[in-house]
């Protein structure tokens, strides 16, 4: 995702020699999001998704991010990078699989019955996840904007993208940092 501007985050965290993993991350981002001024200062577009970059802990990616009513990410991975969001503003929905992908050799796969998970997150909600995390996040507010913030770690060296139809699940494309720019 491209930034938009780069923001210093709120109580910044010591230099750590350790990798940050999901329960750091997930502290971060909820810190992160209880800071109302940081949160405010997000332009916001009535159409399209706005972000900005932030400086996350021990040398992780993070993102504050805008979702005006209806949009959404699309199924996606992380590319083996464990992550943390937390909703700031309004609410998200988040849909998840269950299961773990393979790396690389395939281009469509049909998933077993039972491994869809939802989760709905207001504001003042998180979850942090492991390397293996497909999922895709929709505000589906009709209405009403939602925000949050995310981390990584280790930054997102890329994403895939894919396309569902019911349990087939197909790799569209791979996205790389540059494409974000």
């Amino acid at each position: 995702m491209p930034p938009s501007a780069s923001l210093a985050s709120p109580s910044p965290s010591a230099p750590s020699t350790r990798a940050p993993g999901p329960a750091e991350l997930l502290d971060f981002v909820g810190r992160t999001a209880a800071d109302g001024e940081l949160i405010a200062s997000l332009p916001l577009d009535p159409d399209d998704r706005t972000w900005v970059r932030l400086d996350g802990p021990g040398g992780s990616e993070a993102w504050l991010i805008g979702w005006p009513p209806g949009t959404g990410t699309g199924w996606h991975d992380h590319a083996g990078s464990v992550g943390a969001f937390f909703t700031a503003r309004g609410a998200l929905r988040e849909h998840s699989l269950n299961a773990r992908l393979p790396t690389e050799g395939w281009r469509s796969l049909e998933l077993d019955e039972g491994l869809d998970r939802t989760r709905r997150l207001t504001a003042g909600r998180g979850r942090a996840f492991g390397r293996h995390h497909v999922h895709e996040v929709l505000n589906d507010s009709a209405t009403a904007h939602a925000v949050s913030v995310h981390a990584y770690y280790p930054p997102l060296p890329h994403i895939r993208r894919f396309s569902r139809s019911g349990p087939l699940l197909r790799l569209e494309h791979v996205e790389r940092p540059e494409d974000w720019r």
